[in-house]
């Protein structure tokens, strides 16, 4: 099994810096109405503020918040609805939490507004393909995700099939996004991979890929996973979307012994106690090497 990797790397996030020296969760924070697994519970700026506190309570190092759900067949959503939705959100984080916010966005506008508006990062399924988004995301000087995905959150679900192993087609599209931001002048040290879970793949795609994670380390960046709450869960133990805790929960586990460096989560207080549980194990092999 392959181990996450140590070494203290910071993560430069705007005016806040991000330790990579051990994994970290990530909370989740969706002001949208149609999200899977919590559409409208937060999409109110009171309800956002609160969930917000319980989350970095819980020990949440990242804030991601988003404004267009991306779950299989979800519908785009207009710029200016994403903006009245997603920014007074990062003004309030930044300004009464002083957090590092991630924004999941593909829209050019909006990295370029909640980078002034003071967020830490920018999280996009897309990977910087829309147009207008490569230059955004190169000005803003954020951190980014790459996530690994094909064609549009409407369609993604529609019998994926890839004619090479996933985790080779995961690979070679990382590859070549990292081509691409690096020619934009996005240098190799502000990017983050994200596998996809989720996203265009279908349940064996995703089982095959947690377990040839390893084949991702040969990029040599650190790796975003989310697969909480998914449907990989769900089909696989047969369980509604508010009954998938336990198997999130392993499936963080086996994340961070894959290499995981940031685990993407709804759930923050109890993964936060199964990752630090498992570094705490293989931080004893690594002592003991």
């Amino acid at each position: 099994m392959m181990r996450p990797q140590s070494g203290g790397r910071t993560l430069k996030c705007g005016q806040r810096r991000l330790q990579l020296d051990r994994p970290c969760v990530m909370g989740i924070l969706n002001v949208t109405p149609d999200s899977f697994s919590d559409g409208g519970h937060h999409d109110a700026l009171d309800a956002a503020r609160r969930h917000a506190e319980r989350l970095l309570t819980e020990g949440a190092a990242i804030i991601d918040v988003g404004g267009e759900s991306t779950r299989p067949g979800a519908e785009g959503v207009p710029l200016e609805r994403e903006r009245e939705r997603v920014l007074p959100v990062v003004e309030m984080l930044v300004r009464e939490f002083d957090a590092l916010v991630s924004v999941d966005t593909s829209a050019p506008e909006i990295m370029t507004e909640v980078a002034a508006a003071g967020a830490g990062m920018i999280n996009d399924v897309r990977s910087l393909t829309r147009p207008g988004a490569l230059e955004a995301a190169a000005a803003t000087d954020l951190p980014v995700c790459l996530m690994h995905m094909l064609g549009e959150p409407q369609t993604m679900q529609r019998a994926p099939h890839y004619d090479q192993p996933i985790e080779t087609a995961v690979v070679d599209f990382l590859e070549s996004q990292i081509a691409r931001c690096e020619r934009a002048g996005i240098s190799r040290e502000r990017l983050i991979l994200d596998p996809g879970f989720g996203f265009a793949k279908t349940l064996e795609h995703n089982l095959r890929l947690l377990n040839r994670m390893d084949a991702l380390e040969a990029l040599e960046l650190p790796l975003l996973v989310g697969m909480s709450r998914k449907s990989m869960v769900g089909k696989t133990l047969g369980r509604g979307v508010d009954e998938r805790l336990p198997g999130s929960l392993a499936l963080a586990v086996m994340a961070v012994e894959r290499g995981g460096h940031i685990i993407r989560v709804h759930d923050v207080a109890p993964t936060v106690d199964a990752v630090n549980m498992t570094w705490a194990v293989l931080q004893e092999r690594i002592d003991h090497e």
